[in-house]
This record gives C-alpha cells, sequence and structure tokens, in this order.
C-alpha cells in the first residue's frame, strides 16, 4: 500500500470510531509495523489533521473533520468518464441524465493535463440507438427490482412467441451484446433470464415480493447459474 492510500485510511479508520484506538489496533487493520504507524499519525498531524492522542495511549479524530476531496489519477479519471457515458448511452433516462451530471462535476474538477486527456480519450460511445420504449422498460424494471415490486411483461421468446409473463425482477446483467433481466417468473415458478431487447411491454404492479434464502439474487448465483434459462 502506498503511503498516500496508508493515510487516507488511517483517517477512515478513525473517523469510524468514537473512542481512541490503540497504534497496535490500527497497525494490524493496516498490516504495518507500529514505527510505521506512529511515523503516519505524525504526518498526519504535522499536515493539518486534528489527531488528539499520543503513543501508548490511543489515537481519536476531532468531531467535524472532513476528508478533503480526492485526486484522481488519470486512470480513474479515465474509468469513471467512460462508465458515465456507457450509463448515458445503455440505461434508462434518469440514469443517463444522472450520469451526465456527474460527468460534468468530473469535468469540473480537473486540472488541465488529465482535461485534456478526456478531451482525447480513445473510447467513443455515441449516445444514440436506444428509443424511448427501450428507456422506459429500462426504467420500469429497474424500479422493479429496486422496489421489489412485481412487473408484468409482454415477451416474445426465442420460439418467436408472444407470452405475458408476471415476475419478479432482482437483477439486470449486462451482457457482451445485450441486457438481460434476470427475474423469478411465476408461470414457470423457476428463475429466468429474459433478453430486453425482446420485451414489449413493461407494467410496474402494486405487488411486491420478498427476497429470502430461495428467491434472490446471491441464491441464483450460487445454485442454478450454470441452468441458463431464457424466457
Amino acid at each position: 500500500m502506498r503511503k498516500a492510500e496508508r493515510l487516507f485510511q488511517i483517517v477512515t479508520l478513525l473517523r469510524g470510531r468514537r473512542t481512541v484506538i490503540t497504534a497496535e489496533q490500527l497497525a494490524l487493520a493496516l498490516e504495518i509495523s507500529t514505527r510505521t504507524l506512529y511515523r503516519d499519525i505524525q504526518a498526519l498531524q504535522l499536515s493539518g489533521v486534528p489527531i488528539d492522542g499520543e503513543a501508548g495511549v490511543g489515537y481519536r479524530l476531532k468531531a467535524g473533520y472532513d476528508l478533503p476531496p480526492l485526486m484522481l489519477t488519470s486512470d480513474e479519471m479515465l474509468a469513471l468518464l467512460v462508465g458515465a457515458r456507457m450509463v448515458r448511452a445503455f440505461t434508462d433516462r434518469e440514469l443517463a441524465h444522472a450520469a451526465e451530471a456527474a460527468e460534468s462535476k468530473i469535468r469540473s474538477i480537473l486540472p488541465d493535463k488529465l482535461l485534456q486527456r478526456a478531451e482525447q480519450q480513445p473510447y467513443c460511445i455515441p449516445i444514440v440507438g436506444q428509443d424511448d420504449r427501450f428507456r422506459d422498460i429500462h426504467l420500469i424494471l429497474r424500479n422493479g427490482c429496486e422496489q421489489k415490486r412485481t412487473v408484468s411483461i409482454q415477451y416474445h421468446s426465442l420460439e418467436s412467441a408472444n407470452t405475458e409473463r408476471c415476475v419478479y425482477p432482482l437483477a439486470i446483467i449486462g451482457w457482451r451484446q445485450s441486457w438481460m433481466l434476470l427475474a423469478w417468473c411465476e408461470l414457470r415458478q423457476a428463475y429466468r433470464n429474459f433478453r430486453m431487447d425482446r420485451i414489449q411491454r413493461a407494467t410496474l404492479l402494486e405487488q411486491t415480493f420478498t427476497t429470502g434464502p430461495h428467491l434472490s439474487l446471491q441464491h441464483y448465483l450460487s445454485s442454478e447459474m450454470h441452468m441458463d434459462h431464457i424466457g
């Protein structure tokens, strides 16, 4: 771990406690020696971080201290901008607007050197090709997942049959070529994956559902992911 990362972790650990924490506890959490920990504490104190305490007693961060804004590396900046652009291109309107706002905030704090790289970065994700129907369906399914509400869908299956399903949406999974809805299907009484480009209509219902040990994304991933049921 780099020194800057250690210093950040020390402040984070101190902020999460109301009582003092000993140097030994901090050093153990960070997997460093107590000698290194003492030097890091001193460096933080000299930089103005209000840490009370001393060696042999323990340390505590004064109440009300906030961490300064994080500085991004060049690759971290690029990862965030590319991710925001993908969200704008491939998800619902609400998330797209949020991603656009986040991208503007990121760009506004970049120093000139990073801003220049952001303008010259090689990834091109055009924000075209998704019609309003797809974005509306995406939002309905996301709300269903977040609010644990049943969704009624009209689905065009791989066998070219149109069916009506009531499903419990559990997750929206992004594969290389398409989005998939993982849900519990009332008709099949089993987990099913639905290609979102084959969902013709989606309606968010008032009926809610409850996840548990035998009905959840975690249960699917741990026990049934090898059974790739589509539709």
